[in-house]
C-alpha cells in the first residue's frame, strides 16, 4: 500500500469557527485570520494505492457551484485535484474508489460534476463511492444547523447513478487489509477515519476531528462540530493511542502541515515532529 497527498486546493473559513472557545489572540498566532477574520485552509485528500485499486479519500470542494457560493469561501492558490493527481500519472478515470470521510461539501463536493448541458453525473466515471448508511441517513435528512454542509446535488446523483455503497466495518474494522476504520460522532454522524498501517507504520487520516495540527490541545474544537463536548471526549482517547502506538496524524485542512507526529509531556500530550507524507512514506 503506498499513500500520497493529493492538494485539492485552498479555501477560506472564519477563524472564530474554527477554533471555537478558543480566543483570537491565541488562535491568531497558529492561522493568522486577514482583515475579514478569515483564515486560509488546505483542502488535503490522499491517494491510497492498495493492489490494483487507486482510491481517493475525500475530493474536495468541486467546482460546480454558482459565483456566489464560492465568493463565501474564497477559492485561491495553483492547486487542484486534476493537477495535483496527474503528478502521479493519474486522471479522474483511473481512480477505482472514492472514500468520503463524510458529506459535507468541502469533502465530497469534487465527486460530482455538471456537465456542458447541466447534468449532474460522477466525477469519477469508474469508481466506486464509499460512506456509511448511519452518516448517509443523517446527510440526507439534516437537521436545521447541518443543513447548508449537505448540499442535494453532491450526495444524491450518487445514488441516483447506481455508485453509492456503502462502508459495512465498524470502529476499528478493517474495510480492506490494512485500512481500518475509526468512526466518531462529535463533528457529525458516524464520520469516517481511515487508519492506514504500511509494514510497521501507522497513519491517522483525521478528517475534520483534528483539522490541524493547531487542534490538537483539547479545548480547541471547532464551533462547526454538531457536538463539541463529544468531540473533545472522542479527541482524549484517540490521542492517546497515537501517541503510545506512534501513530502518525494527516491533517486535511492545515495550510501548511501534512502530518504530524506526538509525544506525551507533563502538560498531555503535544507535537513531537512535524513532517510531509513524502517523508512518513519514504
Amino acid at each position: 500500500m503506498k499513500l500520497y497527498a493529493v492538494n485539492a486546493g485552498h479555501f477560506k473559513l472564519d477563524g472564530g469557527a474554527m477554533f471555537g472557545v478558543v480566543p483570537k489572540s491565541l488562535w491568531h498566532k497558529a492561522n493568522p485570520a486577514d482583515e475579514n477574520n478569515m483564515c486560509s485552509w488546505a483542502l488535503r485528500c490522499m491517494l491510497v494505492e492498495h493492489g490494483e485499486r487507486r482510491i481517493l479519500i475525500d475530493c474536495g470542494m468541486g467546482d460546480k457551484q454558482d459565483e456566489k457560493f464560492f465568493s463565501h469561501y474564497y477559492l485561491h492558490g495553483e492547486d487542484s485535484l486534476e493537477r495535483n493527481l496527474s503528478k502521479h500519472g493519474l486522471g479522474y478515470e483511473d481512480i477505482t474508489d472514492v472514500f468520503l470521510t463524510h458529506l459535507h461539501f468541502d469533502h465530497c463536493g469534487g465527486a460530482v460534476k455538471r456537465t456542458s448541458d447541466g447534468a449532474l453525473v460522477p466525477a469519477f466515471p469508474n469508481a466506486k463511492y464509499w460512506t456509511n448508511r448511519a452518516h448517509w441517513d443523517s446527510a440526507t435528512h439534516p437537521n436545521a444547523r447541518e443543513k447548508a454542509s449537505f448540499l442535494k446535488e453532491n450526495i444524491l446523483p450518487l445514488q441516483e447513478h447506481g455508485v453509492l455503497h456503502f462502508v459495512d466495518a465498524a470502529d476499528g474494522e478493517e474495510w480492506l487489509p490494512g485500512f481500518r476504520i475509526r468512526i466518531v460522532n462529535g463533528h457529525t454522524d458516524s464520520m469516517m477515519l481511515p487508519l492506514l498501517t504500511v509494514g510497521a507504520k501507522t497513519l491517522l487520516y483525521c478528517a475534520d476531528l483534528l483539522p490541524s495540527m493547531h487542534h490538537i490541545p483539547l479545548p480547541w474544537v471547532m464551533a462547526y462540530d454538531m457536538r463539541p463536548l463529544q468531540t473533545l471526549q472522542e479527541k482524549e482517547p484517540i490521542l492517546r493511542e497515537a501517541a503510545t502506538n506512534g501513530w502518525t496524524l494527516f491533517f486535511e485542512h492545515d495550510p501548511r502541515i501534512e502530518c504530524a507526529t506526538l509525544v506525551q509531556t507533563e502538560k498531555g500530550i503535544r507535537v513531537d515532529r512535524q513532517l510531509t507524507l513524502a517523508e512518513w512514506s519514504a
